[in-house]
């Protein structure tokens, strides 16, 4: 038996306390010959901290949600072989489908290798694919022809074809070009390409060489936003284990091609993930959009030929290249092929890293993996995309995930983020989060964008205040029709997506807030209306006790009432009533 055991340390890992599950975990294995291992993240992030029993590659079993004084138990079990002990703690058959209703590429070795490895990356296949290329004598043309065949498109959101991309770049006259990743994800409840860097470095770094190796790229540059700084330091690290192992550098494996990488990390603007902005970025100066043409391929960064794709894309390649692209084109429909990864977050039950084949339904996502809503609410909507997406509600719920269904809708792809909303979500604030966002994010460079969304934000504000008057929804989709036509980049050209694809869904609600002064979802305080119910009300004093700013008068055993103009709607006197005498509207 080859015993080991492997602790999973990602970000969500780490926050839940899986460092401190190692540390306690370290002293009672030490001199048992069982080794400790640092994995990445495997998907499952409500279940974590989680720890992994192996015998040699073989999942022995698969613990969750352990805390430091488990360390003595686990260590015990793995010596002694006697694992029945650890049941309490061993995943259920319910949530372990989490994973088996998936099919992973991009996330094939995420929660498997150790990312701090380049022999575990190794072990895994990793480096095959390149050293098949430069060995073999495979073209540069003929590597663009099997992602073409592979029908993989970008996954940074837009969804443009790849090779075409690559294809442009490598036919621009000139001996310097650029490969760029973008790893500057910024849509809120994304985190698709950190768990990637984080967890499988040496895919990226792969999957990059090849896209320069393709193009004729001798530097490779990763964008990837400050905020990841564990991404960053195993990045790192994943670069110079490459370096020292002749994969990255001058003349790779013995070959004529030769590539550097660096890391630039960028400030967190989410108008960097715009590839013109995050050029202007890299080249130490503001990141704001260009206008377009000239495209990348033919004048990027420095003005040189350049090429930018995000990290699930090059995460991808590999892959691609390993098993042909025809593989990659089996799975998916006809206008979208292979997998695609999502961040499933929100109300959901099971929120986590989810990649499934394009053609499977959000109903298949959100409740055959996802496990549906959280506290047996009722699913309400799902936004797709991020700031630049749309919520598409529970009557389209059947909807196909690729490109063209979803876009049919309202929503986008986008970069993968999916955040799912239940009853209690007002629809008119989701689309304030969303214009609030994109109007701080907004560079400013174009009048629609820095003016028009400001606009939009404020009027959703007086909407949600209680301030809504008619003619507000008309001025709404008038503004949002003037910024799409007229920004200048993705950002503002898809900023009233969350509010064009509420209102058509969710019209009611915007109606409520603005002639009834009402939010149906009782989220919105200012339009909130607390009662006691004088019938029910036992005059026990506890609202009027627990009332933070004396808002409710009565006497003992008699009703009480409350005074709406001192009211701050904070809800503690309905929390605290033990009779439901209190209700809000």
């Amino acid at each position: 038996m080859s015993i080991r055991i492997a602790v999973g340390k990602g970000s969500c890992g780490i926050a839940a306390g899986a460092a401190k599950v190692s540390d306690a975990l370290a002293p009672f294995l030490k001199g048992s010959g069982i080794p400790l291992e640092t994995v990445g993240c495997i998907g499952m992030c409500w279940l974590e901290p989680i720890v992994d029993l192996y015998d040699g590659n073989r999942l022995i079993t698969r613990l969750v949600q352990v805390q430091p004084e488990h360390a003595e138990l686990i260590a015990d079990a793995a010596k002694s072989g006697n694992y029945s002990a650890l049941a309490e703690l061993a995943i259920t058959d319910e949530d372990a489908a989490f994973l088996t209703k998936q099919t992973r590429i991009a996330l094939r070795n995420c929660g498997l290798i150790d990312p701090d490895s380049i022999e575990s990356a190794k072990a895994a296949g990793g480096y095959s694919a390149i050293a098949h290329i430069l060995r073999d004598g495979i073209t540069p043309e003929a590597v663009i022809e099997c992602i073409k065949t592979s029908g993989l498109a970008g996954r940074g959101g837009a969804g443009f074809p790849t090779w075409f991309k690559w294809n442009a770049a490598r036919q621009s006259p000139g001996e310097e070009k650029y490969l760029i990743c973008n790893a500057d994800e910024g849509d809120p409840g994304a985190f698709m390409d950190r768990a990637v860097i984080e967890s499988d470095p040496h895919t990226l770094i792969e999957g990059m060489l090849i896209g320069a190796y393709a193009i004729g790229a001798k530097e490779a540059i990763v964008y990837v936003r400050a905020e990841y700084p564990l991404a960053i330091r195993r990045l790192e690290h994943a670069i110079s284990e490459a370096k020292a192992a002749g994969l990255i550098g001058e003349n790779i494996l013995g070959s004529a091609f030769s590539c550097d990488f660096r890391i630039k990390a960028g400030a967190g603007a989410f108008v960097c993930g715009e590839e013109t902005a995050l050029i202007e970025s890299l080249q130490g100066q503001r990141g704001m959009p260009r206008l377009k043409p000239p495209f990348p391929a033919e004048a990027g960064y420095w003005n040189k030929p350049s090429n930018i794709n995000n990290v699930e894309t090059f995460a991808n390649v590999a892959w691609i290249i390993g098993n042909g692209g025809e593989a990659f084109a089996a799975m998916g429909t006809e206008d979208s092929k292979g997998t695609k990864v999502f961040a499933l977050t929100g109300k959901i039950r099971r929120g986590g890293l989810v990649e499934i084949p394009m053609g499977m339904t959000l109903r298949d996502v959100i409740f055959g993996i996802g496990g549906g809503i959280r506290g047996g609410k009722a699913f309400k909507a799902v936004q797709m995309g991020g700031p630049s997406g749309g919520c598409i509600p529970a009557e389209l719920l059947d909807t196909v995930i690729d490109y063209k269904k979803l876009a049919a809708t309202g929503a986008i792809m986008g970069s993968g983020g999916m955040v799912v909303m239940d009853e209690d979500t007002c629809m008119v604030g989701m689309a304030k989060f969303f214009l609030d966002f994109t109007a701080k994010e907004s560079c400013g460079k174009c009048v629609h964008c820095r003016i028009g969304t400001k606009r939009l934000q404020e009027i959703l504000t007086r909407i949600t205040e209680g301030s809504g008057k008619e003619g507000d929804i008309e001025l709404l989709e008038e503004l949002c029709n003037a910024v799409r036509d007229g920004a200048l980049c993705g950002l503002g050209q898809t900023a009233p997506n969350p509010v064009l694809s509420t209102l058509r869904y969710f019209r009611d609600e915007f109606e409520a807030h603005i002639r009834e002064k009402r939010c149906p979802a009782h989220t919105c305080n200012a339009l909130l209306h607390y009662n006691i119910h004088t019938d029910v009300c036992k005059g026990c004093t506890v609202c009027a006790r627990k009332c933070p700013v004396q808002a409710i008068s009565g006497s003992v055993k008699q009703p009480h009432v409350i005074d709406p103009d001192k009211c701050i709607r904070c809800g503690q006197c309905m929390a605290s009533c033990k009779f439901g005498a209190i209700s809000v509207e």
